[in-house]
């Protein structure tokens, strides 16, 4: 995580509101910026995201741009999607690669650039076309992606015990 962009962004922005789910790791938490309007909530169940997504505005992930994120391909891009919310990421190839060109996913590095990118979704003033997005996510979810997997490997195991 940038921590330096969050605490610029939540420092500029105090009538925004920033919610942290999961677990502070490889960061020491009296590091993490501090304010009233960041919150550090910790890890949560996958049954209870919904209720969080449902009061959110707008999904963010500030990763930090370093060899240790260099190669990730962030889960959360789907998962933010797939309960509606624009996203705002700073520029994580695969990020990019597979989400950058669709409306509702804003690519953003600097505290003016990622501020500006939340207030375009807060606002509404960016394309509202879902489309792309709505049929990437049907044709690569869990489900599907276990089926390809599934099928791949009963056919490697029928061709093993031949």
């Amino acid at each position: 995580m940038n921590i330096n962009l969050l605490g610029e962004i939540a420092r500029k922005r105090p009538d925004w509101q920033f919610v942290l789910l999961g677990p502070v790791v490889k960061i020491n938490p009296a590091h993490l910026p501090k304010g009233s309007n960041l919150h550090y909530l910790g890890m949560k169940s996958y049954a209870s995201l919904p209720a969080y997504f449902s009061q959110w505005d707008v999904a963010m992930m500030p990763f930090a741009l370093n060899d240790a994120t260099r190669y990730i391909s962030p889960t959360k891009t789907p998962e933010y999607l797939a309960a509606g919310l624009p996203v705002v990421s700073t520029s994580i190839q695969d990020v990019i690669s597979t989400y950058g060109g669709w409306a509702p996913v804003l690519i953003a590095d600097s505290v003016e650039a990622f501020e500006e990118a939340i207030e375009r979704a807060l606002n509404h003033t960016m394309p509202d076309d879902w489309t792309a997005v709505d049929e990437f996510l049907l044709t690569n979810s869990w489900d599907t992606t276990w089926e390809a997997m599934s099928r791949l490997m009963q056919a490697r195991m029928t061709v093993a015990f031949q």
